[in-house]
């Protein structure tokens, strides 16, 4: 599947000292959570394929999620408008002029369709522990929703060598403190040569590792990635604002932070 790139990358983690830590938290104006960027038409289409054509791959849900889901779904109707969005009772047309039905018996797969952000829903487990309730997942970078759906943070993490200890304490730490009226927001960066839609197995053989430089074929990939409390239910929005850049297309000072900050490559 294509990748479609940004003609800028707005932000730059790793010319950030604090973004660039773990877990790198910032405070977010709630009205800069839901964005629409100059790629919003282009991947909103991949996102269309991916509904049409492999829904159960790229949405889902625990029974129990249903009621934050549907707080979940209420809010993101109310953002859609200063994006761009026409809002009717029973359909939305977005910025690209396509009109998306308002299904509320499936409200993940229409999110997905709405937005340029994956949305997941966390919510405390028997043991207190954030774990993965809810998702429309359509650009995941190298893990399948199906494979993190009802699991804590600490097992969703497992495979991220950078999250030890000492980061899940910060992270839950955070998680108990977050307040509706305070989200949160950090972003990653690494390079990458996949697509954005790159489901990959728990498990799965490491690819070789790749030099510092990076091929012509690579790119910078970059999530920010929003942090907010549902006020009625209490759930957690994890969204994820995917953006993939050309290193050419790159500021100066972009690029000269790129090799102090050692990148590291990603499937």
């Amino acid at each position: 599947m294509d990748v479609v790139f940004q003609p800028v990358l707005p932000f730059a983690p790793w010319l950030v000292p604090h973004a660039w830590r773990m877990p790198g938290t910032m405070p977010l104006d709630p009205a800069d959570w839901l964005q629409a960027d100059p790629a919003f038409a282009a991947q909103m289409a991949l996102r269309d394929h991916l509904v049409a054509t492999r829904a159960a791959e790229v949405t889902a849900a625990l029974p129990e999620a249903a009621p934050a889901v549907e707080e979940l779904f209420d809010l993101v109707l109310s953002r859609l408008p200063p994006l761009g969005h026409r809002v009717a009772p029973d359909r939305v047309t977005r910025p690209d002029g396509v009109m998306v039905a308002l299904d509320r018996t499936r409200p993940l797969p229409t999110l997905a369709r709405l937005v340029q952000q994956d949305l997941c829903l966390l919510a405390p487990g028997p043991d207190g522990e954030p774990r993965l309730i809810a998702a429309s997942l359509c650009f995941p970078a190298g893990w399948r929703l199906a494979q993190k759906l009802g699991r804590g943070m600490g097992r969703i993490h497992a495979p991220v060598t950078k999250y030890d200890d000492g980061t899940a304490t910060r992270v839950a730490r955070l998680f108990a403190a977050l307040h509706p009226d305070r989200p949160l927001w950090r972003a990653n960066a690494h390079w990458s040569a996949a697509p954005l839609f790159n489901p990959r197995d728990e498990g799965a053989p490491t690819p070789p590792h790749r030099p510092d430089a990076p091929p012509p074929d690579q790119w910078i990939r970059s999530e920010r990635q929003c942090l907010l409390r549902l006020p009625r239910t209490g759930a957690v929005v994890f969204s994820i604002h995917t953006f993939c850049v050309r290193a050419q297309d790159l500021t100066p000072d972009q690029r000269a932070g790129l090799a102090p900050a050692r990148l590291h490559h990603s499937p």
